[in-house]
């Protein structure tokens, strides 16, 4: 397939499927190598990117998608149905922070870094497809492994899990120190 009708073709999948596509689906549709198909992906991204138009490409790990840009969303939701947004208790995010910095990561796990019991934070991620079971530790008891989801990249903007944020070093020590001191005044040490 030459490249202008691998490029429409591509194109007329992501507008028709609504949802991201992994990469090497789409390279099998046109029949080309994943790095060939990558290529033509990123051209149309570029394209959008520098066009006036209401669309962009998003990427998700090794998935991309054709969307609406989010300067457009004002106007996008005068006629479509309002999505309906989800509140995350304090709980919910401090076990989902802990799930994506730490995934592959098991409940025991987040409870001990928690220090309290995180069944309903856990299962409330599981229902709205933030987290999802990635397998079992090879340990007693077989515990299940938690990791992030497609939907929580595009929940949060980002492209791949390697793009979280990380803290520096010198903060995550200034708030250990600041914990420990914590524990000291409260106990009246």
């Amino acid at each position: 397939m030459n490249k202008k009708k691998a490029i429409a073709t591509l194109e007329a999948i992501l507008f028709a499927m609504g949802d991201s596509v992994e990469v090497s689906k789409l390279a099998m549709v046109i029949d080309a190598d994943e790095s060939v198909t990558r290529e033509y992906l990123e051209e149309m991204t570029e394209k959008y990117k520098k066009g006036n138009g209401g669309i962009m490409m998003a990427w998700y790990d090794d998935s991309v998608q054709l969307c609406t840009k989010p300067e457009f969303y004002d106007d996008l939701v005068k006629i479509a149905t309002v999505p309906k947004k989800h509140v995350l208790t304090d709980s919910c995010i401090e076990t989902l922070s802990i799930v994506a910095y730490k995934q592959p990561v098991t409940r025991s796990e987040i409870e001990r870094i928690r220090g309290v019991n995180c069944d309903h934070a856990v299962n409330r991620l599981l229902e709205l497809e933030l987290i999802t079971e990635l397998g079992r530790l090879d340990a007693p008891g077989k515990p299940i492994l938690f990791g992030t989801t497609e939907t929580f990249l595009k929940t949060f903007g980002v492209r791949s899990v390697d793009d979280i944020p990380h803290p520096d070093a010198v903060a995550i020590e200034e708030f250990k120190q600041q914990a420990e001191e914590e524990v000291q005044l409260s106990l009246g040490i």
